[in-house]
């Protein structure tokens, strides 16, 4: 009998970013230090995160809030760019996920655009590791998470789930757990929501 040829997975990675327009972004930061200085926050965020996803060596689909800009700085011959379709966040990340499983057999990772301390290097120990386990995610000092990576689309962690709570990634390792899947966690990382957590990030990089 033959040996099984194993099935080449491609890598997509998925980005969610809000459109940035002043008063829409960041709007818990800008609370406290207005709305021009959020949006300029937002910004340095964007750049974060752009840098990162260009460090792999993946196919790049970004998903826009509101209308994909043809004339912002996310070059379309390196990104893919789409709008989020659904109603909450979990039906929007479920939408994305579908979208990039379509094509075919892959590794898929989703991020956001909140976190400063996500890297390439992190980005791909991320599909690595889903090289050995059915999920990998990324959790935040918040109780959430930055990333969330799969190669099979399992719609229940998209599911009864309180979005922007303390619950979102404990929550969603107890459906994997409940579906009998195995899992990976990366490295501890923190979102920027509040002036505390950007102060806190400019302190640490100074």
């Amino acid at each position: 009998m033959a040996d099984q040829i194993p099935v080449s997975l491609r890598n997509i990675l998925l980005i969610f970013i809000k459109n940035p327009r002043l008063g829409y972004v960041k709007t818990r930061l800008a609370r406290t230090v207005g709305d021009a200085e959020a949006l300029r926050i937002y910004r340095i965020l964007l750049d974060k995160t752009r840098s990162a996803a260009r460090q792999l060596g993946a196919e790049r689909l970004l998903f826009y809030s509101d209308f994909p800009d043809r004339e912002d700085e996310w070059a379309e011959t390196e990104f893919e760019k789409q709008i989020q379709r659904g109603g909450d966040l979990g039906e929007r990340m479920e939408a994305a996920f579908r979208v990039a499983f379509e094509r075919g057999p892959a590794k898929v990772l989703i991020i956001g655009s909140d976190c400063p301390g996500l890297t390439g290097e992190m980005l791909q120990s991320a599909f690595d590791k889903l090289d050995t386990v059915d999920f990998v995610i990324g959790p935040t000092s918040d109780g959430g998470y930055y990333l969330l990576g799969m190669k099979q689309l399992e719609p229940s962690l998209f599911r009864n789930i309180e979005w922007s709570t303390e619950t979102v990634c404990s929550r969603t390792i107890e459906k994997i757990r409940a579906a009998g899947r195995s899992f990976a966690l990366l490295p501890l990382l923190s979102d920027i929501d509040t002036e505390d957590d950007w102060l806190l990030y400019e302190k640490n990089i100074l």
